[in-house]
């Protein structure tokens, strides 16, 4: 299982750049697999950190797939690094805030959740 959050502040969200399975480098939204006996919860904050220095808290569940959790959090504290020497991190390039108009960004799998998002008007960290 994988919890990842998304990130909203004004009109860019946070996004990590990747090696993904498939072979393809993609923009994806922070987050990783759900450790034992760590709740979706605690396993969406505990990677943001990870993979973007940032501390969060979870605002709410926005969706809840076969194998995926995905929240809506909000920076509460830290500050935007990518730790390297961090074994966990060793398929990520780069973390950065992207503009939400930047769809070229966005795949099949990132698009449908910034479009639920906006449809849904959602604004955190604004």
């Amino acid at each position: 299982m994988i919890s990842q959050a998304l990130i909203l502040q004004k009109k860019q969200i946070l996004m990590v750049k990747q090696f993904v399975q498939r072979g393809d480098i993609v923009w994806n939204f922070p987050g990783g697999g759900i450790e034992e006996n760590e709740t979706p919860e605690d396993a969406c904050i505990r990677e943001v950190k990870e993979e973007t220095g940032f501390d969060v808290e979870i605002k709410s569940l926005l969706l809840k797939t076969s194998n995926k959790f995905t929240f809506i959090a909000k920076i509460i504290g830290g500050e935007l690094s990518l730790d390297l020497k961090n074994e966990a991190n060793s398929d990520l390039i780069e973390v950065a805030w992207i503009s939400i108009d930047e769809t070229e960004k966005f795949d099949q799998i990132t698009a449908p959740l910034l479009k639920m998002i906006q449809k849904d008007n959602i604004v955190i960290n604004s």
